[in-house]
């Protein structure tokens, strides 16, 4: 589209956003989110915001590190104002770093930190708090990946509140089965998101326009793939990121699909089609030889936010997969070739995170099945989703035939919402696209 001015576009998004916190009539207000379209620059501004105009606020994060993360945030764009951190009573709490802030007040109990503008804790701590005046306004933050019944716990402490979530990410998690309550109104096992909107669907619903993590070569698909209701664009162009190696290619498999990478923004390693084990030893291999070359090759990166090329370091990499043990297999393999410093990781624990390079383990790859779990949408959109300049997929061949040849056989349950786009149908867009950016290698 000619004459997308990308700040702009964001800008006008966020604008109309603190309206509608700051001075709509509505109860809640809920902000669709894309991968890297600056969720937590918004929830920060949002907060400065309502504690400017004398509003008390509290803050609901889902995990500790996402709490501490907005608390230093917040301190750093504004030192004069108190924070407060409620924390548990476990023993180390919360990021020790906070401790060095003289405007974060921390406590285990509500009651200490009446008074402060702004408190901070996750959902669970929230949902403890007892016997408080409630506060003006909440933020909800990752409000997709919270479950509904997190919502209701904390719901009475709070007049107003401001949801901010992506909702092309994994469901919330559950340690329970959650089967019996499938199809009711009140399934608490929903994000808070759905709950809340399938009661208050007059709400009113906003979503930040652009991606500042994705590249050009990245956005389309993930925003086709993903969020064909929402869609989105990349604040940069084709022009604007390069990824380049001091060393030349070896002609093996993992150098010419890291060129590939560098030049497209994506790369498909394909290994021989076979059924392996889980943790299959031969695609872990490749993953950790292509991170090992990543290294040696002297890989650097420009951007936007230099114009001069960084070296690529091993912090700035990711390996994501599917499962616990494959995240283990590949720490192990790294190790064995002397990689340290590279963040291995399921798509669970890489949500909010965010690197120059990635390389994944495709969950279907090498499998008999198709299940639920390796076809869920959220998973393979994070693990899409997690580069500034380029994704290398590694996976066995017939993933495509596996689709076709296992469809969904899950059961169909009356007022259940169906999830869209399925994890079907984006599988196969990922796949068409990384085909033209395909290496086959045979080990």
């Amino acid at each position: 589209m000619s004459g997308f001015d990308p700040s702009a576009e964001a800008a006008e998004a966020t604008s109309r956003i603190l309206a509608d916190t700051l001075d709509g009539a509505a109860r809640g207000v809920v902000v669709d989110s894309p991968p890297g379209a600056g969720k937590s620059t918004l929830v920060v501004r949002a907060a400065l915001e309502l504690a400017s105009a004398g509003r008390p606020l509290m803050v609901v994060a889902q995990t500790n590190a996402q709490v501490d993360d907005l608390v230093l945030r917040l301190a750093e764009k504004e030192p004069d104002l108190e924070v407060g951190r409620l924390h548990s009573s476990d023993g180390d709490p919360y990021d020790k770093a906070l401790d060095a802030l003289a405007n974060v007040r921390k406590s285990a109990k509500a009651g200490d930190l009446a008074g402060v503008p702004v408190v901070l804790s996750t959902a669970a701590k929230w949902g403890h708090v007892k016997n408080v005046e409630p506060w003006e306004h909440a933020i909800v933050d990752e409000a997709y990946q919270m479950r509904s019944d997190a919502l209701l716990a904390v719901a009475g402490l709070f007049e107003r509140a401001l949801f901010v979530g992506d909702p092309g990410q994994l469901d919330p998690f559950s340690v329970v089965g959650a089967e019996q309550w499938a199809g009711l109104a009140y399934d608490p096992s929903t994000s808070a998101v759905a709950t809340l909107l399938a009661y208050n669907p007059e709400l009113p619903q906003h979503r930040l326009p652009v991606s500042w993590r994705l590249p050009a070569s990245a956005a389309p698909l993930v925003s086709d793939a993903f969020y064909p209701d929402t869609p989105f664009r990349s604040g940069t162009g084709h022009g604007d990121r390069k990824l380049s190696f001091a060393v030349a290619s070896d002609g093996t498999g993992p150098d010419r699909v890291l060129d590939e990478a560098a030049e497209s923004g994506w790369g498909l390693l394909e290994l021989p089609a076979r059924q392996t084990p889980r943790t299959d030893p031969e695609a872990v291999g490749a993953i950790a030889l292509v991170v090992r070359r990543l290294l040696d090759r002297g890989g650097a990166a420009v951007s936007e936010r230099a114009a001069e090329p960084v070296p690529l370091t091993p912090d700035r990499i990711a390996v994501g997969t599917a499962h616990r043990d494959q995240a283990a297999a590949v720490r192990a393999a790294l190790a064995e070739l002397g990689v340290t410093g590279v963040t291995v990781d399921t798509a669970n624990r890489l949500q909010g995170r965010e690197y120059d390079v990635t390389v994944v383990f495709h969950p279907l790859s090498g499998r008999p099945d198709a299940t639920a779990f390796h076809l869920e949408t959220g998973r393979l959109c994070v693990l899409a989703s997690r580069h500034r300049h380029a994704c290398v997929v590694v996976c066995r061949e017939g993933v495509a035939e596996l689709l076709d040849e296992h469809p969904s056989a899950e059961p169909v349950r009356l007022g259940e919402a169906v999830s869209f786009p399925d994890g079907w149908e984006a599988n196969h867009a990922v796949l068409s696209h990384l085909e033209k950016h395909r290496v086959r290698w045979r080990p």
